[in-house]
């Protein structure tokens, strides 16, 4: 491809273990922490390999450094990146042995077809997650010639190749995500339209929360067991916690004494609350022990036990808490959700295991099915959404979305909570103009003194007004005090700015100039009235907008066989401007854009939203090859991201990455 870099490596050897998305992901956090030190040693790795997928992140950082005590004699010695190749690989090696050792219910290890990087994939989760595929879409008449996937083979990878079976369970975990009109269906793909489903597919897991980190299109076609498995993981998850929040479950407030406690049970993690609702349930049954996780404090079945004689007691069985054997215990356990009618997400061995996803699909479903919360729900008036509000949670989720996709070293469950340190606002600050933060005088989490993260907010202000962005009587304490509408404020001009940084980086049309907001106005409008129409976009907050039309003839500008104006409706009615509006969102993550916002930011005219999607779309085309910018772009170029591919890291697939080489 045109623009192409590589990352080289003068040791043949080393260069035949990694892919060069793995080379470059690699040496993006080589060069992160070389610029937070001043320089590396041996010595300063075992506290920054966590930070790395696959860098030994199941290890505790004293048992990297007594590993590398045992391998190199100097650890003061500096740290070139081969060398730092080298140690990666090994602590790899070394964290796979110790847990190969007690994953006897793992597969072998599998290799991928373009790296000998070892990955293992649990059985149990596969025939878990194989279970609930084979429940929740055994109607659907497009996947039921598939459908059910016999769990003890392969199937459930060979299915998920022409990308169908993820947007329709995607649809599942949050209804309404993907268009299925937008869904390539027939009995044969061909590579272009296989790879058109797997970019929306990942395109639409990202919009709903999914952390992918370096995983393309190329894996699902491939059959990459390790990565299909962890996007479907993520999937169901989002689907078995969608209703751990006051808005969908006002009866969560049984679980506060007062407005303040109900705000902060608002901006947990739906595993918080869950962990929360347990707790809560345990007290009830006199179960004196607080579950703090989904592994080591259920191994011994007593809480679930104690869980279930409080959920549905006319299933108890006596035997249960006297029985020594845990495992016994775990059997008796099932039993008992069983006869509740709860689907078993996992086996007695894997509760006495302490899986951690299994544990946690297990008692969101038991949530889901009977939460044993009182039907009389308090009222509480902050639950009570103004229209303002609903565009500001809108705006919230999109954020939120969008910094999660950056891969960055924590992920966030709520802008307003987890953003108050400063840290993370600085790690998407550094993503987006790489070297602009001064690491050395930012704090790391956990930070205990409040000062420091007054100090972390301080530069992240400072950044922004270097940046340019409009930031009139904010200070870095107003961050750490959550005020929302700054925050928001920020992030806005964040996001906006790292568009506007990646169209200014397509120095062959933009000559190294300034693009604005007007620029991207000019072009769509361009667009459109090149291919024929007359439709015109006459601001971004042009209320015309909200029949979708204008987008569906700019997406048909750029490639003419995107949209089949024959599903196209006339926008006139609330349904009818919706369902263009799902259309063109869909339509548009099928060519590539990363994109984060809802229908109803379409059908509102969210200015915001409408200049996230139209410069989103300008990004795409122009990436594409001369040629292809007058017809219809090919397989390769229908992968490329937007938003997202701002950094050479975890932050994108393998595609976007290598499209983004030429920054």
């Amino acid at each position: 491809m045109a623009g192409y870099v590589g990352v080289f490596v003068s040791d043949p050897w080393l260069q035949s273990q990694f892919t060069q998305v793995e080379l470059r992901r690699l040496k993006s956090h080589f060069n992160a922490m070389k610029r937070e030190n001043g320089g590396l040693t041996l010595a300063d790795l075992p506290s920054k390999m966590e930070r790395i997928k696959h860098g030994g992140e199941n290890l505790t950082e004293q048992e990297r450094e007594s590993f590398l005590r045992d391998s190199y004699k100097n650890l003061e010695e500096d740290v070139d990146f081969e060398l730092f190749l080298q140690v990666y690989l090994k602590i790899q090696a070394h964290a796979a042995a110790r847990t190969g050792n007690t994953a006897k219910s793992s597969s072998a290890f599998v290799k991928s077809a373009t790296s000998t990087l070892l990955h293992t994939i649990s059985e149990s989760e596969k025939a878990s997650y194989v279970a609930h595929i084979n429940s929740y879409l055994a109607d659907d008449e497009f996947l039921k010639k598939y459908l059910p996937i016999d769990p003890l083979t392969n199937d459930l990878f060979e299915v998920s190749k022409d990308g169908v079976l993820i947007c329709k369970l995607i649809n599942v975990a949050v209804p309404g995500t993907i268009d299925e009109r937008a869904i390539n269906m027939k009995r044969m793909l061909n590579p272009w339209e296989r790879n058109e489903n797997h970019t929306l597919c990942l395109n639409s897991a990202k919009a709903i929360g999914c952390t992918l980190v370096n995983i393309g299109t190329q894996d699902f076609i491939e059959g990459r067991r390790h990565l299909v498995l962890g996007v479907i993981s993520q999937i169901i998850k989002i689907q078995l916690l969608a209703d751990l929040n006051l808005k969908k479950t006002p009866q969560l407030l049984e679980l506060v004494d007062d407005n303040k406690d109900a705000e902060e049970l608002m901006s947990l993690p739906p595993e918080k609350i869950l962990l929360r609702w347990m707790n809560f349930q345990l007290k009830k049954a006199k179960y004196e022990k607080i579950v703090t996780n989904f592994s080591s404090d259920i191994k011994d079945s007593e809480a679930y036990a104690h869980l279930l004689n409080i959920l549905a007691p006319e299933y108890t069985n006596p035997t249960t808490l006297t029985v020594k054997d845990h495992l016994e215990r775990a059997k008796l356990v099932l039993e008992h959700a069983d006869r509740m009618g709860c689907k078993r997400y996992l086996t007695a061995k894997d509760i006495v295991e302490g899986s951690p996803n299994l544990n946690l699909a297990f008692v969101a479903h038991i949530f889901q099915h009977r939460n044993g919360l009182s039907t009389q729900t308090k009222q509480i008036s902050f639950l009570e959404i103004s229209p303002d509000e609903a565009q500001m949670s809108r705006e919230e989720r999109a954020f939120r979305f969008w910094i999660n996709s950056l891969g960055n070293s924590s992920y966030i469950d709520n802008v307003f909570e987890d953003l108050r340190n400063g840290w993370l606002l600085l790690e998407t600050l550094d993503k987006v103009s790489p070297g602009i933060v001064n690491w050395k005088i930012a704090t790391k989490p956990p930070i205990k003194m409040p000062f420091r993260k007054v100090e972390n907010c301080n530069q992240v202000v400072k950044i922004g007004k270097q940046l340019k962005f409009s930031l009139v009587n904010i200070a870095g304490n107003d961050i750490v005090q959550g005020n929302k509408k700054l925050i928001l404020a920020y992030l806005w001009q964040l996001m906006r700015c790292n568009m506007l940084q990646l169209l200014k980086n397509l120095r062959f049309h933009s000559n190294g100039k300034e693009i604005t907001d007007a620029d991207i106005l000019e072009w769509s409008n361009s667009k459109v009235r090149n291919s024929g129409s007359k439709s015109r976009m006459a601001s971004f907050k042009d209320k015309s907008l909200s029949d979708g039309i204008f987008f569906l003839e700019l997406l048909s500008a750029v490639h003419p066989r995107a949209v089949n104006w024959s599903l196209v409706t006339k926008g006139e009615t609330e349904e009818q401007k919706k369902m263009n509006a799902t259309y063109i969102i869909s339509i548009a993550r099928k060519l590539g854009c990363s994109i984060f916002l809802l229908p109803e930011d379409l059908i509102e005219v969210n200015q915001k939203m409408m200049l996230t999607l139209t410069a989103s779309i300008m990004y795409w085309h122009l990436k594409q090859p001369i040629e292809d910018q007058i017809t219809s772009s090919d397989s390769e170029s229908s992968t490329m991201d937007t938003i997202s591919t701002s950094t050479l890291d975890d932050t994108a697939s393998e595609c976007s990455m290598d499209d983004n080489s030429n920054r």
